[in-house]
This record gives structure tokens, sequence and C-alpha cells, in this order.
């Protein structure tokens, strides 16, 4: 949508006719639209709180100054020096152009009173406190606002202007406002889903609930070469099962590695009961391996419980093989599950023990 930028073109009048046209000039160039004191209507209104308004109504400010300071409004001030405070003041992107060299202006185009001198003089010194170029002609003049106003308007976007045909009906207008109710509401919907489980979980075996799992392993037994292949079972809790192989899902991870990850929890957790049964002792055990089914069920509970889901992310075409992310809920309990906790009894042991070393 194509935007015009207002812009309030503030200096005294008569003394800067010539540059104040370079001005606007230039600014009809870059599709602004200028508004001065000469271009103000006849109104009931004061002239003072016409100028706030217009300038209320501008995108930008722009202060020429050249010889003289201008004519003296109600507060013992210059209309001039008015408009630049009044627009600081309510926080208006301001820039100031400033003859470069004022001493070089013809007599008649500057203050001919030392009061009006010094008033200047002081007005100068508190302009170029702020954002300010200088200039010494009017060609010149027109040139350094063309470029500044462009910096300023790329540095600090305004609302601008644009012509009524460009804008949203009033039905439009109520169907974008449905549609951001919308988002909103998916976003609230998507925030819950991180921290609760799906809707028909609550009577799914999960947490602290022991599930039973089997598996097969070979031994050697000692001064043997032949192997002999064994079926056990065991119980862990689906809390156990799932910090088992969430990590591994942070990104994605295959079938074949989530496999691998539950095999490997197999034998951690079986090898010492094993090695000490009877039949076992002494045995050399490996190749532990858990049931396809068990493995099978596995992902299908916990896709249920809505901790795991199939990964979206695009292959290759020749990849066929199938991969797990985690959901945010399920990113939510591993956090749980996994993340360390501080324990303050060893934070104290810890800060005890540096004390003593201290001493």
């Amino acid at each position: 949508m194509e935007k015009r930028y207002q812009v309030f073109v503030s200096s005294t009048f008569r003394d800067l006719e010539e540059e104040r046209q370079e001005v606007i000039h230039a600014l009809l160039e870059l599709d602004c639209i200028p508004s001065g004191m000469e271009l103000f209507p006849a109104a009931n209104e004061t002239q003072w709180n016409l100028i706030k308004k217009v300038i209320d109504d501008c995108d930008y400010y722009v202060l020429i100054l050249g010889g003289r300071y201008g004519s003296i409004g109600p507060e013992g001030i210059s209309y001039t020096e008015m408009e630049y405070r009044y627009a600081l003041s309510i926080g208006k992107p301001t820039i100031a152009f400033l003859h470069r060299s004022p001493g070089k202006i013809i007599a008649d185009k500057s203050e001919s009173t030392e009061e009006g001198k010094e008033k200047l003089k002081a007005f100068r010194e508190s302009v170029e406190k702020k954002l300010c170029k200088h200039w010494e002609s009017a060609q010149e003049l027109g040139s350094v606002v063309s470029r500044s106003l462009i910096q300023l308007i790329r540095s600090t976007p305004a609302i601008g202007w644009v012509r009524a045909n460009q804008l949203a009906d009033r039905e439009a207008t109520m169907e974008l406002l449905q549609l951001r109710r919308r988002v909103e509401e998916l976003q609230a919907e998507l925030s819950r889903a991180r921290i609760s489980a799906p809707t028909g979980s609550e009577g799914l075996a999960q947490g602290d609930e022991e599930h039973a799992i089997n598996f097969s392993f070979a031994s050697t037994a000692p001064g043997e070469y032949r192997s002999k292949t064994w079926s056990s079972s065991f119980s862990p809790t689906w809390n156990e099962v799932f910090a088992c192989i969430a990590p591994l899902m942070i990104h994605e991870a295959t079938d074949h590695t989530l496999k691998n990850a539950l095999d490997n929890f197999a034998e951690t957790e079986n090898l010492e009961r094993l090695l000490d049964h009877k039949d076992l002792a002494r045995h050399e055990m490996r190749r532990f391996q858990i049931k396809e089914d068990d493995f099978q069920t596995i992902k299908i509970q916990l896709r249920a419980l809505g901790l795991i889901a199939k990964s979206d992310k695009a292959k290759s075409v020749k990849d066929s093989g199938t991969y797990w992310t985690l959901t945010p809920y399920g990113d939510e309990i591993m956090t749980q599950l996994r993340a360390i906790r501080r324990n303050e009894d060893s934070l104290q042991a810890s800060e005890e023990i540096v004390s003593d070393e201290a001493k």
C-alpha cells in the first residue's frame, strides 16, 4: 500500500521565501505533502491552536533557520521556536536545517535589533544540540532536505497517509478481526497442549505404572565357544522407558535408533540380576534385544499418550525410514524426567568443604 507522508515546514517567511519554495519542491518530488503557514486556510480558531493541530497531523517536522528570529508569539518567543518546541514535546520526528554562515546573510534578511540577534543565537544553540544539517544556498537546501528526509523516513517510519480507496472496507476489517481472534485462540490451545496430555489418554497405562518387556540375549559359558540364546523379561515403568529414548528424539530418531536404545536399556537393567542366576554365573552375555512385538507396543503407547509423533521433516526420495520426534507435551515430560534438580544438601556439603579448605 503506497503511503504519502505529511511534512510540516517551519521557518520565518519573507526572508526565506525562495528557500521554502525549494524545500516544498523537494518534498513534492518525494511524494510528500508539505504543510506550512502560507498554506493554512482562514479559520475561526486562534492561530496557535491551528498550528498545533496541523503539527499533530503531520508525520515529520522540518525547521529552516536563516537570519531572522521571527514574529513573537504570546509566550514571548517566536512562533517558529514555539512550533519547534511543540514538535519536540509531542515526540514528532524532527530535523532542522541551519544556515551555515548567518553572518554572511544580507542585512535585509537578518535581525536588526540586538534583542532579536540574541534570541536567534540562543535558538540556534538549542537547535544544534539536536539532529540538524547546514546549508548556504536555496538550491543546496533543497538537496540536503531531500537526502535527509529519505534517511529520516527509513530510520523512523511514520504512519503516513493512503488513498481512501486503498483502505480495507468494513466487511474486510471485521473478517480480519475474526481471523485474529481465531489465531489467538489457536495459540492459547497450543500453549495448553504443551503442558497437558491429549484428551482420552487418562485411561491408558502411563507414568509410574510398570509394563512387562520381553527380551532375549546370548551367553557363552567359561571355556566354551558356542553361545546359547536365552529369554527373560523385566518390568520398568513407562516413565523409565520414555526417559531412556526421549533425548534421542529432541530432533528426530529412526526406529533402528530407538530399538538399539531400548536393547541397551534391557541390558543395563538386567545384567547384574542375570549374573546372579545359577545357570548364568560367570557367563559372558551379549546381544540383548527386546522382542519386536514389545517394541511396537512401546511406540504405539507413547504415541497414544501424546509424547511422540512421526516427524514431518522433508526427506530424500530414497529415504523410506520412519522417523520419530517429541511432541511439545513430550518435550515437557522429558524435561521433568531428565532435568537435574538442585540438591540443597549437596550444595551445603560442598560449601562446607570449600570453607574447611579455605581455613
